[in-house]
């Protein structure tokens, strides 16, 4: 009688995991063959991209007390945005701006100052290849006295080609006197005698094709 009910002891625990495993085991397979049934729907990309365009188009921007529409501007870190110019120097030829309105170079934090010109970078590199230049210009004119008129730190980026300027000094002037010819035409407000908005989003249209 002992030794029977020992050898039902000895046997039990083994019938038991058997069993568990047994249970376990369907359970994963019943489990593996529901999610596998499952259909998983993803938005579609014309959905995905009509929402990028409507988040895009609401977004605000300003430069110095102009404000400026986001149909102008083709690049934008959190930081930092690019905009097509009113009357370009050279094809190609935009502005990179912070995003916080800051007059002065020297009132950029450390995060905004790396962010602005990492930006500038990329849109000058992307510029330059889009205008089949061979180099670029970054000029950053740092108060009224150094040629700023707008007071909001931005750096002018301009494709490059052998010969678009006689002497390549005179860049430096010609970008001096588009910046007061900037002040005058960008409010949003006032009636405009250069390119049209219109004329400026497909221009914008054009380089934010690159950046996607």
């Amino acid at each position: 009688m002992v030794k029977l009910f020992l050898q039902s002891i000895a046997i039990a625990p083994t019938t038991t995991a058997s069993r568990c495993s047994s249970w376990f085991l369907s359970h994963s397979l019943k489990r593996c063959r529901s999610i596998s049934s499952t259909t998983i729907t993803l938005p579609k990309a014309s959905k995905i991209k009509s929402a990028s365009a409507q988040m895009s188009s609401t977004t605000q921007f300003t430069f110095g007390p102009y404000k400026i529409d986001a149909k102008e501007v083709f690049y934008s870190t959190p930081l930092s945005y690019a905009m097509v110019n009113l009357r370009p120097l050279l094809p190609g030829n935009v502005l990179v701006c912070s995003r916080r309105e800051a007059k002065r170079f020297a009132d950029l934090t450390a995060d905004e100052t790396t962010d602005l010109w990492l930006t500038a970078q990329k849109v000058g590199k992307q510029l330059e290849s889009y205008h089949k230049g061979s180099s670029t210009t970054f000029a950053i004119q740092d108060g009224p006295e150094a040629g700023q008129t707008v007071p909001h730190v931005h750096i002018h980026v301009l494709p490059r080609k052998a010969g678009d300027f006689e002497k390549n000094d005179e860049i430096y002037d010609a970008i001096e006197v588009k910046e007061k010819e900037l002040q005058q035409k960008l409010d949003l407000d006032k009636e405009r005698k250069d390119r049209s908005l219109e004329e400026m989003n497909q221009e914008a249209d054009q380089y934010r094709s690159l950046f996607l």
